[in-house]
Formats: C-alpha cells, structure tokens, sequence
C-alpha cells in the first residue's frame, strides 16, 4: 500500500469514533493493523477499526513532510 493510501485510510478512520470495515476492505485494515497503525475490533458482530498512537504519528508526521 502507497503511503498516500495509508494518510487517506487513516484519515477516514480518524474522523470517526470507530470505522467499520466495509466489504472488499478487510485486506487493506489488516495491512494497516500490521504496520501497528491501526486496531480491528473482531469481536463485534461487524468489524470496525480504532487508529492506534502510531497511526496518529503516522498522519502527523505526513501532514508535517
């Protein structure tokens, strides 16, 4: 995933309290939650995504290059 995919993924979750993971996503979250940037809730009925501290560095930092 390019690193202006991740700004804009994690921008979206950031806007929300929790981002649901839409259908023909999942492959895209679970890339994020490896690089540590984000969280996926698999425990509720539908998935959703927290952004991590290090997806909040991740979007300061590209905001700040």
């Amino acid at each position: 995933m390019e690193r202006a995919e991740i700004k804009s993924l994690l921008e979206v979750i950031e806007q929300q309290v929790s981002s649901s993971i839409l259908g023909g996503m999942d492959e895209q979250y679970e890339e994020l939650e490896s690089l540590g940037y984000i969280h996926i809730n698999r425990e509720a009925v539908q998935w959703s995504a927290n952004i991590t501290n290090a997806g909040s560095d991740f979007l300061h930092n590209y905001r700040n290059s």
